[in-house]
């Protein structure tokens, strides 16, 4: 018998909850108070039990009518959700980019990409979501994002890769350091010196340990974090030197964190990663000329200092 509940029964007892009446649930579904009445009693018959005490002509929910309507309101309130989607989608004012990008590529060239887009396309809306690899590779890989920003080069299964940015770490410093006067360090000039690192299974990490080993110059490791950001707050407070990203350096340089160019290369690559299995909103290519537009103005303000 349950089977045979409809939708339309559920309608008619919302509508009686909403309006605390038979006759006013007819005004809300344009229909009759008969009508009503007869599809609320075929109902309760269906469930095989009362939803309402019916008391002078008037209807009173009981307890099982109080807790069906507590889940028909969510239930509701998730067909509204749907429908309001349905007509968003229809407007172009309410299209909705996702990104996918490393965390600090969301505070470092995101931002200023974003303003570039908006500024030329105010109807425009993003949702950014920043992930670490590996899972940034996965999740562009199942299509989950209509656009993606990444360090690595490869493209992820199902995605396509256009290179945005080719820049190489610096070095980040506090004011005031012995080395802030030099225009270009050397690996020589790090030794001994209190050093900041990333964490010891970041990539960038590696690749930094090897240049130094190779060069023979032993730093002073005192501090470890695991992200870039990070690295910049604690050489701003002056725990050491470090190197981190370009990106991060210019976004965090400030009169107490300076930055300078390393003179060997430790090599930043910034791509867009495009999904080719899934539909591509219209807004999807402003946003990635605002990408490169910003890149190339980040990358002509990472030019070597003087």
């Amino acid at each position: 018998m349950i089977s045979r509940i409809t939708h339309r029964h559920i309608e008619v007892f919302r509508a009686v909850m909403t309006t605390g009446s038979a006759t006013g649930a007819a005004t809300l579904l344009a229909s009759s108070q008969p009508t009503v009445s007869r599809e609320l009693a075929r109902l309760e018959q269906l469930l095989g039990y009362a939803l309402f005490a019916r008391s002078q002509g008037r209807l009173r929910p009981n307890a099982r009518a109080l807790a069906l309507w507590d889940e028909v309101q969510r239930s509701w309130q998730g067909l509204e959700r749907v429908v309001d989607k349905a007509l968003a989608l229809g407007r172009a004012e309410e299209a909705q980019i996702s990104v996918l990008c490393l965390p600090a590529l969301s505070h470092a060239l995101l931002p200023g990409a974003a303003a570039r887009l908006l500024a030329r396309y105010p109807q425009a809306r993003l949702a950014v979501t920043p992930q670490e690899s590996p899972l940034l590779e996965e999740w562009m890989a199942a299509q989950r994002f209509d656009l993606g920003l990444s360090e690595h080069e490869t493209a992820p299964a199902g995605t396509q890769a256009l290179p945005l940015l080719a820049l190489d770490e610096v070095c980040v410093l506090p004011a005031g350091h012995a080395l802030a006067s030099r225009a270009l360090l050397r690996a020589e000039d790090f030794a001994g010196q209190p050093f900041v690192s990333l964490s010891a299974d970041d990539p960038y990490r590696r690749q930094i340990d090897a240049v130094f080993a190779q060069a023979g110059v032993a730093r002073d490791l005192r501090v470890q974090t695991h992200n870039a950001v990070a690295v910049c707050a604690m050489v701003e407070q002056g725990l050491g030197l470090a190197i981190v990203n370009p990106l991060t350096a210019l976004a965090c340089a400030s009169e107490r964190l300076l930055w300078r160019p390393l003179a060997f290369s430790i090599p930043f690559r910034v791509h867009a990663l495009l999904p080719l299995h899934r539909p591509a909103l219209p807004e999807v290519q402003p946003l990635l000329q605002a990408l490169q537009d910003e890149a190339a103005a980040l990358a002509r303000r990472l030019s070597p200092v003087g």
